[in-house]
């Protein structure tokens, strides 16, 4: 059996961004990306989206879970790359105390729309994101699945 290139058209990363997509609406009481159609039209428009989504899954050092092709560009990341980083290593070490602050203040308070703080990709490229919403990621029965993050604005760092 044939399996397609492209990351957002799997069984698995279509449902995944339908997570992604009613837990933001959920949660900002909002759209993230238009919601209409086909849920693999909608995986395939939030993956093809012109800023950055990424999430994160509920272990004691999470693992990245999903990241649209936004977020594949300046994470240095394929998709296959990108489901085996931890979150953590998205920051230097210097800086995973205040994001490790900003994880448990979305936790507690189920999103965050103030974020701004340096970022690393996988070569080690520093980005400063600014205007990121972070928010709690709960399935249908309320689970809590994970967190992700969403922003259109950084600027890179000598």
């Amino acid at each position: 059996m044939a399996t397609s290139p492209e990351p957002w058209a799997r069984p698995d990363w279509v449902a995944h961004a339908g997570l992604l997509l009613n837990s933001f609406r959920q949660r900002l009481g909002r759209e993230l990306v238009a919601c209409e159609g086909s849920v693999v039209a909608q995986a395939e428009r939030l993956y093809r989206a012109l800023f950055v989504v990424v999430s994160h899954g509920t272990d004691e050092d999470p693992i990245l879970t999903y990241g649209n092709a936004a977020a594949l560009a300046l994470f240095e990341m394929d998709a296959d790359a990108l489901t085996r980083t931890p979150s953590r290593l998205t920051a230097e070490p210097v800086h995973r105390d205040e994001r490790a602050g900003l994880l448990e203040r979305t936790r507690r308070d189920g999103f965050v729309d103030d974020y701004a703080g340096v970022r690393i990709s996988r070569t080690g490229r520093r980005f400063r994101i600014e205007r990121a919403v972070v928010w709690n990621l709960t399935d249908a029965q309320g689970i809590y699945r994970g967190q992700a993050a969403t922003f259109d604005k950084w600027t890179p760092l000598g």
